[in-house]
């Protein structure tokens, strides 16, 4: 699909359901990863990820574009279009847009933890996204020091 064709079906689908024109661009942006679109409140374009529609259905790439339109029209008139304003809620409810878009496989799953200390007398084992000093802390269960495991 090319960026002409999703510029004729974003105008179709905000005639469709919101009843007003998409006066803006809207284009493919594959430097995108973790989210399905975005709305660029200064100027007015949309941009949505490539991989919406390789990866997934047109069903899909619909509502992640119904999504962002209701951000787009309802800033464009002057309300709040906040994710986690009632006024978006409720259109993104009325208009069947997706809440989230679908996971890519360009989306890296974060680690939640980046140091792993094991317990030298218990053997307990903590993680922790910061580093600490294992001399200065002791398990509050035994006592004894930390090592760092990995």
């Amino acid at each position: 699909m090319t960026n002409e064709e999703l510029q004729a079906l974003t105008e179709k689908w905000s005639l469709e359901y919101f009843n007003r024109p998409f006066k803006h661009r809207v284009f493919f942006n594959r430097r995108l990863r973790t989210t399905g679109g975005r709305y660029h409140l200064d100027d007015g374009h949309i941009d949505i990820n490539p991989l919406m529609y390789t990866e997934f259905s047109l069903n899909d790439l619909k509502k992640v574009v119904l999504h962002e339109l209701c951000h787009y029209h309802l800033h464009q008139t002057g309300q709040d279009y906040r994710h986690r304003s009632r006024a978006f809620r409720t259109l993104l409810a009325q208009v069947g847009g997706s809440r989230y878009a679908p996971a890519t496989s360009k989306a890296q799953p974060r680690r939640r933890y980046r140091w792993i200390y094991q317990c030298t007398g218990c053997g307990i084992i903590i993680g922790r996204q910061r580093r600490f000093n294992t001399r200065r802390y002791v398990c509050r269960r035994c006592g004894q020091h930390f090592r760092l495991k990995n």
